[in-house]
């Protein structure tokens, strides 16, 4: 039996299962390395694919048709999948410090994690905000809160969005159509529902072209978003509510919160969704790797971190030295192939290549009523059901790469380690 057995020539890890990673695992899946032991910990067991997120949100994907099955790629690219959460890095010995498992080694390490919002830093928002990320936990509360409307349609409710970005923007436009869908069949008053969104700067979506933030614009107060620009929100606070509150709180405690701003303005609102600037994880801040300012991993153009070769970022949670770029999937995406043929590299002694990404890149904008807007730098196109049609099919397009993999059990490896046989 012992001659069936492959020995270990190196250990390749794997945290996360961001949309990096999951290319990188269906390209080992098609491409085996003979002698790698390949792990995978997530702290899921699916991942959501972002470009369709406020999709689903908005009720037009099925969370099986947003979501990859991390365990089914796991399966087909023969690697080992634990489910954990990882609370830290032991770079003097390579292993993964995990919550609940004995730490993992490793010979080569790739860390694509994602972003957190930044919350720290306002009173309150930690304990009371539902942050967009992680995923999972959004889409609990979200779920919960679909739940709730449907159950009492009949009641108010009062939702903020403290972020301005895309992401904001987005959320708030699926936010609106999912719930004006549900208060429709019902039969029940949209003024039922009031929808906030707070944004720091005097304009939506400051890193594109002025010509979209305008149309955004529009958009949002034609579907009657109140829009609260110029607002820094400082502080975030549950509130009882007194009999005669207009607020109809559905949560048993009988809250409500208000969200306080600089400038005075108090809002109450029933949930906040939290979508403000991306940070990264205490626990990376502290590993040892070389971050920039927002914990995020620097990486050179091979993806390597520039501190520790062996160790190598993708997708929001790094930050290209020489090429930065906006925190988006779309760069997570394009950074998928270059990474798995670099961590291919690595493992064969061979000579890295460099990454460099696109400058400009194609957004598509979904406004929640299965119309899209498309922008690329200076250029942009007005929200059309055409636009929306291109998205959905590129995005469906994208998530087929992932569903009916050949499932094969992962290799069965020898205790042999790289120092025994060398």
């Amino acid at each position: 039996m012992q001659q069936n057995l492959q020995p270990i020539v190196k250990n390749l890890v794997l945290i996360g299962g961001g949309h990096s990673h999951a290319i990188v695992l269906k390209m080992f899946g098609m491409k085996p390395l003979p002698g790698v032991r390949l792990t995978l910990i997530t702290a899921t067991l699916d991942t959501a694919y972002s470009g369709m997120l406020p999709g689903h949100i908005a009720g037009f994907y099925s969370h099986d048709e947003c979501h990859i099955d991390l365990q089914s790629l796991a399966n087909f690219a023969q690697a080992e999948l634990y489910i954990d959460t990882v609370i830290g890095l032991d770079l003097k010995n390579n292993k993964v410090v995990c919550a609940n498992r004995p730490a993992v080694d490793f010979d080569v390490l790739s860390i694509d994690i994602g972003s957190i919002p930044a919350t720290i830093s306002v009173e309150g928002a930690a304990e009371y905000a539902i942050a967009a990320k992680p995923v999972t936990q959004l889409l609990e509360h979200w779920d919960k809160l679909v739940e709730t409307v449907s159950k009492n349609p009949q009641e108010s409710i009062s939702i903020a969005i403290v972020g301005g970005g895309a992401g904001g923007v987005e959320l708030a436009l699926s936010i609106r159509a999912r719930l004006h869908g549900i208060l429709a069949q019902t039969q029940q008053s949209r003024s039922n529902l009031e929808i906030h969104l707070f944004q720091r700067g005097t304009e939506l979506m400051p890193k594109y072209h002025q010509s979209v933030r305008h149309q955004i614009q529009q958009i949002l107060i034609e579907k009657g978003i109140k829009l609260h620009l110029g607002e820094t929100v400082c502080k975030v606070t549950p509130k009882n509510l007194t009999p005669n509150s207009s607020l109809q709180m559905e949560r048993r405690n009988g809250e409500v919160f208000e969200v306080e701003c600089e400038s005075g303005l108090t809002v109450e609102c029933n949930q906040i969704f939290w979508v403000t600037q991306a940070s990264a994880p205490e626990w990376l801040k502290t590993s040892g790797l070389r971050t920039d300012k927002q914990g995020f991993i620097l990486v050179e153009d091979t993806l390597q971190s520039q501190t520790h070769p062996h160790i190598f970022a993708a997708g929001d949670i790094a930050t290209m030295v020489n090429h930065p770029r906006p925190k988006a999937g779309v760069f997570a995406v394009r950074q998928g192939k270059p990474l798995f043929e670099n961590l291919q590299r690595i493992l064969l002694a061979q000579s890295l290549k460099p990454y460099k990404p696109q400058k400009e890149y194609l957004s598509l904008i979904g406004t929640g009523d299965k119309r899209a807007i498309a922008t690329k730098g200076t250029f942009n196109l007005p929200p059309h059901k055409l636009l929306w049609c291109w998205k959905d099919w590129i995005d469906r397009r994208f998530m087929k790469r992932f569903s009916n993999l050949p499932q094969r059990k992962p290799k069965n490896h020898s205790s042999a380690s790289y120092n025994n046989l060398c």
